[in-house]
């Protein structure tokens, strides 16, 4: 269980989020939503390490943990960014094997095999070479969550993973975060997707602008 108390986070001198109480338990899916400016990325991007926080605590199992110093829990929370983020260069199946060799240090074989059932589970075994500009944005979104996931993280965190979609690919998504869950997968999806959340989330967290 991720544990959050009294999170305070200002830029410039305009507080974003002030004592801000959360928690995140096992298994489950939460949803942050909120309108534009509100501090729902800027909550992410502190539970992910991206951004410090000014005070407050952020505890895993009750035990205190810095997100941006986690040389050795690297692959605590992963992270689907709102614009995938996939290598160009690489194929669909060097994308999802290049952190656990590169970061984990994973034998190859022990990657292969790792690559090949995430390949079958999110259904790109028939794109494993092609490149991120042949793929659709819901295969773009399919490798970057096979990619999140090669790294075994406790926790997986979307940023508003319906937002480059078309609406019609809206089903096919929640469809695939609750077979995530299914699989005891813990998840934070950051979203304006108010019908995605209600669909999916055990918990939904509302975060309102301060000023």
């Amino acid at each position: 269980m991720i544990t959050l108390k009294n999170i305070k986070k200002s830029f410039n001198g305009r507080i974003i989020l002030n004592n801000l109480n959360l928690e995140i338990k096992d298994g489950e899916i939460l949803a942050i939503v909120g309108p534009s400016g509100a501090g729902k990325t800027t909550l992410l991007r502190a539970l992910v390490g991206l951004d410090t926080i000014d005070s407050g605590e952020i505890l895993v199992d009750n035990q205190a943990f810095d997100p941006s110093n986690n040389a050795n829990d690297k692959n605590m929370i992963g992270v689907v960014f709102q614009d995938y983020n996939l290598f160009p260069n690489l194929s669909v199946r060097e994308n999802i094997g290049l952190a656990p060799r590169l970061v984990l240090k994973q034998d190859k074989q022990v990657v292969a095999q790792q690559t090949n059932e995430l390949l079958t589970k999110l259904r790109l075994a028939d794109k494993a070479k092609l490149y991120p500009f042949e793929l659709s944005g819901g295969m773009k979104q399919r490798v970057a969550i096979a990619r999140a996931l090669a790294m075994q993280p406790k926790v997986l965190a979307y940023d508003e993973p319906t937002s480059a979609l078309d609406p019609s690919m809206r089903n096919e998504v929640a469809n695939l975060l609750l077979a995530l869950k299914k699989d005891g997968v813990t998840q934070i999806i950051v979203t304006h997707d108010v019908e995605l959340a209600n669909k999916v989330a055990d918990n939904i967290f509302t975060v309102t602008p301060l000023s």
